[in-house]
This record gives structure tokens, C-alpha cells and sequence, in this order.
């Protein structure tokens, strides 16, 4: 199979899981804290197709894998009653911030077992310098003669980068973005209306900017993450 399809093949699987824990952790935050919406409806699962929305998990991505940018996206949100919380303000920012974390915690989980692979696995450190150079398009890099636990190299690698990508691009403070949900809580009432009716042209700023922002937040958290890797 070609190089690059399995690379997108790779990316995609990902990507479902990625955003699979994402509305969960929500799902699972929400329930909770004493709101069983998502819940009762089967949200609190890691099975792909409770979340998966059309536009965002397939179109927007393979949009994005087209035209070489960030492999990004979103779910189906997941139903909040915030009216069953306790604490409305605190449990809604937490319930919103629980996806974007269970994402870095994810990406950390995936560089902590790297890095029991590139001490414990003969060859680790070839297989995940390999999968690095893959992972950032580094032409010419061959897996010929590689052992056979690269492909868990690769994987756990795509687990980094992508988790960390959904991580910055869901605090964008856009809508539909999580960083919005959060946001909207210390706006003024009357700026509340105006940012809660951006509908569409929130997707067209993020379309305009969202590039520039994920950039700025993205690249110095993945170097950290490389850095680690590296160095211990």
C-alpha cells in the first residue's frame, strides 16, 4: 500500500478515536456533575458512531488533509441541560473544558508509553525517530528493515499530534469551538446575544484565523512534547 495512504489511514482512525474520548469525557463530566442528558442518550461511550458529525469528523478533516494543514476538526456536540447543575457558571466551564483535557491527557499517555518503548523495545528509538519523521513529512524516509512494533510507534506518535491539534483548536474562542462555550460566561448579556448568533460566520473567521492561532499555541506545546521524548 502506498506511503501516504497508510499515513492517512493512520490519521483518520486517530482522529475518530480522538474525538470519541473527547465528547465522552463532556458526556461523562456532565453526568457527573448531575446532568444526565448526554447520558440517557448514549453519549458516555467511546463508540464513534454516537459522535461523529458529518461536516466536522469527515469533511472539514479531509479538507484539511487535501491542502497539507492542520488535521483538525469536531463532533457532534454533546446535550447539556445546564439547568441540573449546581454551580451553573463553574460546572458548564468544567463540563466544556473536560473534552480539550481528556485530549492532552491523552497525547500524554501516548508519550509516556513512547518513551517505555524507547527504552524497554530493541530498536525503540529507531522506530519512533522513524514515525517522527513520517508523522512531520520528512521526504525521503524509508521503513524498510524497521521491527515489527513500529506501526505502535506510529500510532501512539499520530496519538501526540493529533490530540495536542484538537486540544489548542477547541480553545479557539469561536463557535462552535469549546473555547467559545467557555468565553461566553464573562461576556456582558448583550455581547452574549451577538456572540451567540455568530452561527456560520464563526466557521468562516475560523476558516480566516483559526490557522494562525493554532500555530502560535500548537507549536511550542508539540516542541515540549518532542523535547521530552528526546531528552529522557
Amino acid at each position: 500500500m502506498n506511503q501516504q495512504v497508510v499515513l492517512i489511514v493512520f490519521q483518520v482512525v486517530v482522529l475518530i478515536l480522538a474525538f470519541s474520548v473527547h465528547e465522552c469525557a463532556h458526556a461523562w463530566t456532565a453526568w457527573r456533575l448531575g446532568d444526565p442528558t448526554a447520558r440517557m442518550l448514549g453519549r458516555v461511550t467511546l463508540n464513534p458512531m454516537k459522535h461523529l458529525d458529518l461536516f466536522g469528523s469527515v469533511i472539514f478533516p479531509l479538507i484539511s488533509l487535501v491542502y497539507g494543514g492542520f488535521v483538525v476538526g469536531w463532533a457532534k456536540p454533546t446535550p447539556v441541560t445546564a439547568r441540573n447543575f449546581k454551580n451553573y457558571k463553574r460546572d458548564d466551564i468544567l463540563v466544556t473544558l473536560a473534552g480539550p483535557a481528556s485530549n492532552l491527557l491523552s497525547a500524554s499517555i501516548a508519550l509516556v508509553l513512547l518513551l517505555l518503548m524507547k527504552h524497554l523495545v530493541p530498536d525503540g528509538i529507531q522506530s519512533i525517530a522513524t514515525a517522527m519523521a513520517l508523522a512531520q513529512h520528512v521526504p525521503g524516509v524509508t521503513t524498510e528493515g524497521l521491527p515489527a512494533l513500529f506501526p505502535i510507534a506510529l500510532f501512539l506518535y499520530f496519538v501526540i499530534l493529533i490530540n495536542l491539534l484538537l486540544f489548542v483548536f477547541n480553545l479557539i474562542p469561536i463557535p462552535p469551538l469549546d473555547g467559545s462555550h467557555v468565553l461566553r460566561h464573562f461576556l456582558p448579556y448583550r455581547a452574549v446575544q451577538v456572540y451567540d448568533r455568530m452561527g456560520m460566520f464563526g466557521l468562516i473567521i475560523l476558516f480566516l484565523v483559526g490557522g494562525r492561532f493554532i500555530s502560535a499555541l500548537f507549536s511550542p506545546l508539540f516542541a515540549t512534547f518532542n523535547h521530552i521524548l528526546f531528552t529522557l
